[in-house]
C-alpha cells in the first residue's frame, strides 16, 4: 500500500530533496496547490484554502500526511487541513501564536526576559513609537516573511517615514493574514491588532543564529544551530552556516531558552526554527522570533553535515514516527546558503544559462545554484525580497571547513554572469 503524502505550495527544488529521503520509500507525493498558485501578485487566502480542500476532496484513495515548508500562508493552512481530514496536528491557535508577531511577543513575554522592549504601532495613525520602546528600534508588520518591510530606524524622521511605506504595502501580507485569523479563537488584545498593525522593539546586535527542531510525544528536541551571517554593513544575509561556530556554552543556552518557550505554545508533532542574537560583548541573548516550521532554506545543510534533509523531520513526525535525527553522518563538515545579492535597483537584461551554471556547478563540487530572478525583472518590483537588497541567486554548497566555504563562493560568485540595467 502506498502512503499518499500532499505537499502544500509544491516546488522541483524541495521536491528533489523529498523524493532523497529514506522516508520516501512507500510515499507518493502529491502536488498540493504549486508555490506560483499560492503566491503571485496577491495572496488571497480563501481561495487557495478552497483550492486545497477541493483538491483533496476530489482524491480517490487515503489521504495519510499534509506537508509544507514555507511561511505563511502554507505554514497557517496545514493544521486547518490536517484537521479538517483527520490527520494529527497541532492546533491553528499554537501557529498563528508564533505567525503573529505581537502574540509572539506577548507569550514568550510570560516565560524569558530574553527579549527586547516592544510595543504595537498602527502604521495608518501612529507618528510615535510606544512609550517604552527607544531608538534605535525595528519596526515591522505583526505579520511578514523574509524581512519584507521591515526597517531598522534612528529618529522619528525615519521611523515615520518607515510607517508611511509599510501602510502603503502592508495589505499584500496583511489582508489575506486577516482572512486567517477569522479561523482563530483571538485574546482581545490580539483580535483588537487584527492583521495591518505593526511591531516596534528596540534593536538587538550580536550574532545571530537559529535553533531548529521538533517536538515529539512530548519531548522538545533541538537537533542543530545554523549562523546566519549579514553582508557587511547591511542587515542583508550573506549566508546561512551550519553547523554554528558559537561557544558550546551559547548553543546550550539558546537550546533551553528554545525548549521554554516552545514548551509554553505547544507545538506537539511540529518542527519549529528560533532566532536569536548574541551579543559577545555583553554575553546577552535575545530572541528575535519563533517559527512553527523548520526552515526549507537549511534543509541542504542538515543532509551535507549531518546526512540527513530537516524535511525528514517533518515528514515523519506527519507520518506518526519518531525523527530520530542523525548527527554529522553527512559528506561535509560545514554547509552553507549563500544569497547572491545587488544593493541597487535595476532591471535584470541577462542572467547566466543553464550550461553556464552546469559548468561552475562541475568545476566547484559540491555546489547547487539556483537563479531568483529571470530576464526582464525589474528588481524593485518583486515579492519576498527584503527591504535593503534584491537576491539574484541562492548557492547551496558543502566543503571541508568554514574557510573552504568562503574559497568556493568567492570562485562561484567571479564565475555568476548577470547583465543588470541600472534604474534611477
Amino acid at each position: 500500500m502506498t502512503t499518499n503524502v500532499f505537499v502544500l505550495g509544491h516546488d522541483e527544488h524541495n521536491q528533489r530533496i523529498l523524493e532523497n529521503m529514506p522516508s520516501a520509500d512507500g510515499c507518493t507525493f502529491h502536488p498540493l496547490l504549486s508555490f506560483e498558485e499560492i503566491w503571485g501578485e496577491r495572496i488571497s487566502f480563501r481561495d487557495v484554502l478552497t483550492s486545497a480542500q477541493r483538491q483533496l476532496d476530489a482524491f480517490d484513495g487515503s489521504i495519510d500526511a499534509i506537508i509544507g515548508f514555507w511561511d505563511f500562508p502554507v505554514s497557517t493552512m496545514l493544521p486547518l487541513l490536517r484537521s479538517r481530514y483527520g490527520l494529527p496536528t497541532a492546533s491553528i491557535e499554537e501557529v498563528v501564536m508564533c505567525e503573529h508577531k505581537y502574540w509572539s511577543r506577548l507569550v514568550q513575554q510570560r516565560v524569558t526576559d530574553a527579549i527586547p522592549q516592544f510595543g504595537l504601532v498602527d502604521p495608518a495613525t501612529d507618528t510615535e513609537p510606544p512609550e517604552n520602546v527607544r531608538f534605535p528600534l525595528w519596526v515591522k508588520p505583526v505579520k511578514s516573511f523574509a524581512s519584507e518591510l521591515a526597517f531598522g530606524v534612528n529618529d522619528l524622521d525615519t521611523f515615520r517615514d518607515a510607517l508611511a511605506k509599510i501602510n502603503e504595502g502592508i495589505g499584500w501580507v496583511g489582508k489575506p493574514f486577516e482572512a486567517l485569523l477569522e479561523h482563530v479563537e483571538l485574546p482581545p488584545e490580539i483580535e483588537a491588532a487584527g492583521g495591518r498593525s505593526c511591531l516596534a522593539e528596540e534593536a538587538i546586535i550580536g550574532r545571530q543564529l537559529t535553533v531548529e527542531g521538533y517536538r515529539y510525544q512530548g519531548e522538545i528536541v533541538v537537533y542543530g544551530v545554523v549562523d546566519s551571517v549579514n553582508y557587511e554593513n547591511s542587515p542583508s544575509f550573506l549566508r546561512y552556516q551550519y553547523p554554528s561556530t558559537l561557544p558550546a556554552e551559547i548553543i546550550e543556552r539558546v537550546s533551553e531558552l528554545t525548549r521554554t518557550v516552545v514548551n509554553a505554545i505547544g507545538l506537539e508533532r511540529m518542527t519549529f526554527n528560533v532566532e536569536f542574537f548574541w551579543d559577545p560583548g555583553t554575553d546577552a541573548i535575545n530572541l528575535l522570533e519563533i517559527n512553527p516550521r523548520h526552515s526549507q532554506s537549511h534543509a541542504e545543510l542538515f543532509a551535507d553535515v549531518d546526512g540527513m534533509a530537516n524535511h525528514e523531520a517533518m515528514l515523519r513526525l506527519a507520518l506518526g514516527r519518531d525523527p530520530d535525527f542523525p548527527h554529522r553522518k553527512g559528506r561535509y563538515g560545514a554547509a552553507a546558503k549563500w544569497f547572491v545579492r545587488r544593493f541597487d535597483d535595476g532591471v535584470v537584461r541577462q542572467v547566466p544559462t543553464h550550461e553556464e551554471l552546469a559548468a561552475i556547478q562541475h568545476i566547484v563540487p559540491g555546489t547547487t545554484i539556483e537563479l531568483t530572478v529571470a530576464e526582464g525583472d525589474r528588481l524593485s518590483e518583486l515579492h519576498r525580497q527584503d527591504t535593503y537588497s534584491y537576491q539574484l541567486a541562492s548557492v547551496y554548497m558543502g566543503a571541508d571547513d568554514e574557510a573552504d566555504l568562503v574559497t568556493k563562493f568567492d570562485h562561484v560568485v567571479a564565475a555568476l554572469l548577470f547583465e543588470i540595467e541600472d534604474v534611477h
